[in-house]
């Protein structure tokens, strides 16, 4: 293992922000990992995966960890069902395209999400009606302060909406190193009423989708309406949607009986965060470098050159002006650094 001075993170961050670490390492394994966390026990860590839900705003004055742990293994397997355990540093989306091969079902709506597997708990990644709860077996992680290996299953996870245990009470006291998942081999539930799948599905006149239709349903989708980070920095929806109560909604709606909505339950409603931006104008904006996507407006993009400081500036601003015009509050799922 080898530490790196002022390494710079623009490769290691999607929205592509040109900032230094003032130190760096890159670890494979978990015993490298447990042996960096005592020997740098009395120090800020900062722990780097895939930089896919990540909004740098200045240089990070401490040891950046990047977590490059690989390994996919089935671990046990029914007639039914299969356990994977993915290591951390798994691309997710590459995840995705082995399970589709391997003709396992449950995250085909999940694919060309941005990120790495460790991080997937933390955000309780979801899309298409399909979240990662909803595979979840459970995912071991390794306790900052002490180094020892702690298992957290659905239960204490505590997964709700983009968020989790990782993000509230447990934030920055643990590193996951793997995570496991209960796939299908068999009878795939599969989910095609959200979104557009359903009508790119009938585009292509499948009336019997498989796994592998589905996931290249979401994949045209989403290709259609998000830029490529490797061509226009970005980090998927900067943006969570707002839920509403049923109080709350009413209000909205008597003001906005155009808006589209999701019902979350009985009492609590979505409303599409992309919408609200795109009513107050700001889609396809640019201010500088900083910009909001021509085809969607929950999507924040770097022209090139933007700062992360001008990037989050460009966030309040939209926030500011949604809180303004429809009296919601959108909270950022981009974590800000």
């Amino acid at each position: 293992m080898q530490i790196e001075k002022n390494k710079s993170l623009r490769a290691y961050n999607t929205f592509g922000i040109d900032v230094n670490a003032s130190a760096f390492i890159s670890v494979d394994s978990v015993e490298d990992l447990r042996t960096i966390i005592n020997q740098y026990d009395k120090e800020e860590l900062f722990i780097l995966g895939g930089g896919s839900n990540m909004l740098l705003t200045g240089p990070l004055e401490k040891l950046v960890i990047h977590i490059n742990l690989k390994g996919i293994d089935v671990i046990s397997e029914t007639e039914s069902d299969v356990l994977l355990k993915v290591m951390a540093g798994e691309n997710w989306h590459e995840l995705v395209m082995y399970s589709i091969e391997n003709d396992f079902g449950g995250i085909e709506n999940l694919s060309l999400i941005p990120g790495n597997t460790g991080t997937a708990p933390i955000q309780n990644i979801g899309a298409y009606g399909v979240e990662l709860e909803d595979v979840f077996v459970q995912c071991t992680a390794l306790e900052l302060a002490t180094g020892k290996e702690v298992i957290f299953d659905k239960k204490a996870c505590k997964f709700g909406y983009r968020n989790s245990i990782f993000k509230n009470e447990a934030k920055d006291q643990y590193i996951i190193t793997s995570v496991t998942l209960k796939l299908t081999k068999k009878d795939h539930k599969l989910n095609i009423s959200y979104g557009a799948i359903g009508d790119v599905l009938a585009q292509r006149n499948i009336t019997q989708p498989t796994i592998r239709d589905i996931s290249e349903a979401v994949i045209a989708i989403r290709r259609s309406k998000l830029p490529d980070p490797n061509i226009l920095g970005n980090s998927g929806s900067f943006f969570k949607n707002p839920v509403l109560s049923s109080e709350d909604f009413k209000r909205f709606r008597n003001n906005h009986p155009d808006a589209p909505f999701y019902e979350v339950s009985a009492t609590e409603f979505k409303i599409p965060a992309g919408w609200l931006i795109d009513k107050a104008g700001f889609k396809g904006k640019r201010f500088g470098d900083a910009g909001i996507h021509e085809h969607q407006a929950l999507v924040l993009v770097n022209h090139g050159n933007a700062t992360g400081a001008e990037i989050w500036e460009l966030a309040l601003k939209i926030q500011k002006e949604i809180k303004e015009l429809f009296g919601i509050y959108i909270e950022p799922e981009v974590n800000v650094f």
